[in-house]
């Protein structure tokens, strides 16, 4: 496998290992964009009214036993006849991703905002705050610990199945193990799959960080 890193035709062109991070990368925060576009506001709402908590969890266990693979191919065969481009693939693949890390984010979402202190509440409402202030002003800087973890679970979801991709013929990191699959490399198959790794943990590392920056913090107990 060293052999394969070291192959400098590895790493540039169409198909190279840069072109594909670059792919998967894209790729992953189309999905990650819209599953927040969705989690969130859900969450919110759930966590501050209280309303719905027993059909989001069932959503959320509803979702993540959804066969991605299976999903994907699906998807494709709908929508096939409606793009005539490379749309046919992109679409579904993005579908597969979103509905993968929507259940991650609205959950955490939701628990981070129920787990606010009602005394800090109270404190707000009795201050004159109208629901809509007390939810942006008190509740959502309090939940941000609980969300951005479930915003780092659902970005490594993405970046992990994000592979799929590869298998209705788009690109990405999973063109390595698809390819190397079909070539019988198996050294290429255990290069995409460290890649995948590491790519994942390095976006970790980002998001811990904006994390860290963000939160305030007195909520996660730093000096």
């Amino acid at each position: 496998m060293i052999a394969w890193f070291s192959d400098p035709a590895h790493w540039t062109g169409t198909d190279g290992v840069f072109a594909l991070v670059i792919q998967h990368l894209i790729y992953s925060g189309v999905a990650l964009f819209f599953s927040c576009l969705i989690g969130l506001p859900i969450g919110l709402y759930v966590g501050h009214t209280g309303r719905g908590v027993v059909v989001i969890a069932g959503l959320a266990n509803a979702l993540r036993a959804l066969p991605s693979l299976g999903l994907i191919v699906l998807l494709v065969i709908i929508f096939g006849p409606v793009f005539a481009s490379d749309m046919a693939f992109i679409v579904p693949s993005i579908i597969v991703l979103v509905l993968l890390a929507v259940p991650p984010i609205m959950s955490a979402t939701y628990a981070g905002v129920a787990a606010v202190d009602p005394a800090a509440v109270d404190a707000a409402r009795g201050m004159g705050k109208r629901p809509l202030d007390i939810l942006f002003d008190v509740e959502l800087p309090c939940a941000l610990p609980l969300i951005f973890s479930g915003l780092r679970s659902a970005t490594l979801q993405i970046i992990s199945t994000a592979t799929i991709a590869a298998y209705v013929s788009l690109g990405g990191l999973g063109r390595l193990i698809i390819d190397g699959r079909a070539q019988n490399d198996y050294y290429q198959m255990a290069a995409g799959a460290v890649l995948v790794g590491a790519l994942a943990l390095m976006v970790d590392l980002v998001i811990g960080i904006i994390s860290r920056l963000t939160v305030s913090p007195g909520l996660t107990r730093r000096a």
